[in-house]
């Protein structure tokens, strides 16, 4: 199978695994307990928020380890809630994923406003629209950084510095998921208060993700119970994810450049090739992040090509992968000024630096195969 949705999730690292395995063996000890099997799963959680914390830009004490992005994302925006409930009103876009506009949904629910903002045809925020729409009974803004569907980037930092410029006590909270494994982040000088993050677009497990919360933050613990993660999210360690998570942005750290360049040198090769195909428009914009790249294919509805490029051995996906099955068209393609059809014709190929150019020539002759026969079909006779 050649492998195009990594936007998805990723394979874990072999050197990812490796460092797992004896926390899924012998190292079985609760990182709560004091006797030594316990210390030496704390001794390894703690090793490995370190590692996160350097990889992210950040303090030990400012990540809080969680079940991944969606629990990171609906934990920052509760949570800021939670420790302000006088503030009645929250600002995101209309291009967010679904973790964000289903927990304003929630916030909603409970007698919040919330201010949905447009964005361009790139699906991209303004600054200037962040500002504008600021109460002063605002909690929060809640912008994305990279658009898991589309790869195009939002200015965070701009937007945090000219939110606390305009509104100090107004929080940024930002969705870095699709973020972490192409910039170097740097949280400390990002401006952001909260932002969302999760090991599985890295190489690392499924089931654990980070949410960073800057030190003097108002915010609340939403999970309750234990006293893990020093009150802020209680629940037993998963430290043989924690460990993998740690392993992973290792790994990143120490071949971030070649990392990426890989990817660049992979992407400009798809997007070259897929630019022979006829009748196709991009949606993805050409400055966006390399490893999303999102186009239509004129005539043809993303589902049937999705499912015979299964066929053929290619995995892609129509968009986001928690929306997969849904009969909707994308959120995020409407937003940008798509019509419904536009957006079922949609495809999102996803990138990995572990991709061979001989499987991007494969992939490039079987989606041109199959775009073609797939055009003969629905041309009229």
């Amino acid at each position: 199978m050649i492998y195009l949705d990594h936007a998805a999730t990723t394979p874990i690292r072999g050197e990812v695994m490796e460092a797992m395995v004896p926390f899924l063996t012998e190292e079985y000890g609760n990182a709560s307990s004091i006797y030594g099997l316990g210390r030496g799963a704390r001794s390894a959680v703690d090793k490995a928020r370190h590692s996160v914390a350097q990889f992210f830009g950040c303090a030990d004490s400012e990540i809080v380890f969680t079940s991944g992005g969606t629990e990171s994302i609906h934990s920052a925006l509760l949570g800021a809630w939670l420790a302000r409930p006088d503030r009645k009103h929250i600002i995101t876009t209309a291009v967010e994923h679904h973790a964000v506009l289903h927990t304003c949904d929630l916030l909603h629910e409970m007698g919040l406003e919330v201010t949905i903002l447009d964005v361009d045809e790139n699906g991209r925020v303004s600054v200037e629209d962040v500002i504008g729409a600021i109460r002063g009974d605002t909690l929060c803004v809640s912008v994305m950084m990279v658009n898991n569907e589309l790869g195009s980037v939002n200015q965070v930092a701009a937007i945090a510095e000219a939110v606390h410029r305009a509104s100090p006590d107004v929080l940024v909270h930002s969705d870095m998921v699709q973020a972490a494994g192409v910039f170097r982040l740097e949280l400390d000088r990002s401006g952001v208060d909260l932002a969302s993050m999760t090991a599985h677009k890295l190489g690392g497990p499924k089931g654990i993700g980070a949410l960073y919360i800057r030190r003097g933050t108002q915010w609340k613990s939403v999970l309750r119970g234990g006293a893990q993660e020093r009150e802020r999210r209680a629940g037993t360690e998963n430290t043989a994810a924690i460990v993998g998570f740690g392993a992973a942005v290792d790994w990143l750290s120490r071949h971030f450049e070649e990392h990426t360049e890989a990817i660049r040198v992979r992407s400009q090769a798809l997007r070259e090739g897929l630019s022979k195909i006829s009748a196709i428009t991009w949606n993805s914009p050409p400055d966006g992040v390399p490893h999303i790249l999102n186009v239509r294919f004129h005539g043809i509805r993303a589902d049937r090509l999705l499912m015979r490029l299964d066929l053929e051995g290619v995995a892609a996906s129509a968009g986001s992968a928690c929306a997969a099955g849904s009969l909707t068209p994308s959120h995020v393609l409407l937003a940008i000024g798509l019509d419904p059809k536009a957006a079922r014709e949609s495809v999102r190929f996803s990138l990995s630096d572990e991709m061979t150019e001989e499987e991007i020539s494969q992939a490039l002759e079987i989606i041109e195969r199959t775009v073609s026969q797939l055009q003969s079909t629905t041309r009229p006779s």
